[in-house]
């Protein structure tokens, strides 16, 4: 069933006046008719089946049906922090770190960046990802849109990081998988999680040394060399594994 998010403001005696650019698509693209169920989340976790009553000028009139047993989340917020890459790939990190489970994301500059973005470029791009994300989010589910926070530089990203309960960062020379599985293995549902990705020919030795001063733990994810945009999907993909068997939620 098609999910789409709500201000809490929409909400007003058992309806949602449904504002903005999702009108249009329930009613012109999918061709929702009244009487039809639809998915609504408020963004906070709470999600209602509802049901279309009317189209109005500009606004879809939902009634709430009831409130749905949502368990789409992790049970540990994991925060992907992802040097910038080039082109349009971080269109595509974006897009499947939401959909693997990914609370926040953070862009951030590093030393082997090649994209260099000035503050009004930033800004428009933060737009269009956050955009995305909200897409990725409806599409799989989620009862919450993850955050994708402005672009910082690596040390603005390392002080980001800095409340997090574990700080992963995968590293080409890193070696040992018992290591990586241990560290791994140790993370218990509830956690918070921070995984640092390089961009483009990946992190300077002296990045990882910083990030290790700030508590990161260097991890490898195996003999071959990933992309900048396979690493963090991947570490996700193993977490999102690891948590979940723990929690027993599969």
């Amino acid at each position: 069933m098609q999910q789409f998010f709500a201000d809490p403001s929409w909400f007003r005696d058992g309806k949602i006046i449904l504002e903005g650019p999702d009108v249009n698509h329930i009613k012109n693209v999918l061709r929702m008719k009244p009487g039809e169920d639809v998915r609504i989340s408020d963004g906070s976790g709470k999600v209602y089946l509802c049901c279309v009553d009317a189209y109005e000028e500009g606004t879809a009139v939902l009634d709430i049906l009831k409130e749905l047993d949502s368990d789409t989340e992790l049970p540990s917020k994991i925060v992907l922090f992802q040097g910038l890459p080039k082109g349009d790939k971080m269109d595509w990190i974006v897009q499947k770190a939401v959909e693997l489970g990914a609370h926040d994301i953070v862009p951030f500059s590093a030393k082997r960046s090649i994209v260099k973005l000035d503050e009004k470029k930033a800004k428009k791009r933060q737009e269009r990802w956050q955009a995305i994300a909200k897409g990725a989010a409806e599409q799989s589910g989620r009862s919450l849109i993850p955050e994708v926070r402005q672009v910082m530089s690596f040390a603005g990203a390392l002080d980001a990081a800095s409340d997090l309960d574990v700080v992963l960062i995968p590293y080409e020379l890193e070696e040992g998988m018992g290591k990586t599985a241990g560290i791994i293995g140790n993370i218990a549902p509830g956690q918070s999680v921070g995984i640092f990705i390089g961009p483009e020919g990946g992190f300077e030795e002296i990045e990882v040394e910083q990030a290790k001063e700030h508590g990161a733990q260097p991890i490898t994810l195996g003999k071959r060399i990933l992309r900048t945009e396979t690493a963090g999907l991947t570490t996700l993909s193993i977490l999102m594994y690891h948590l979940e068997s723990r929690n027993h939620n599969l």
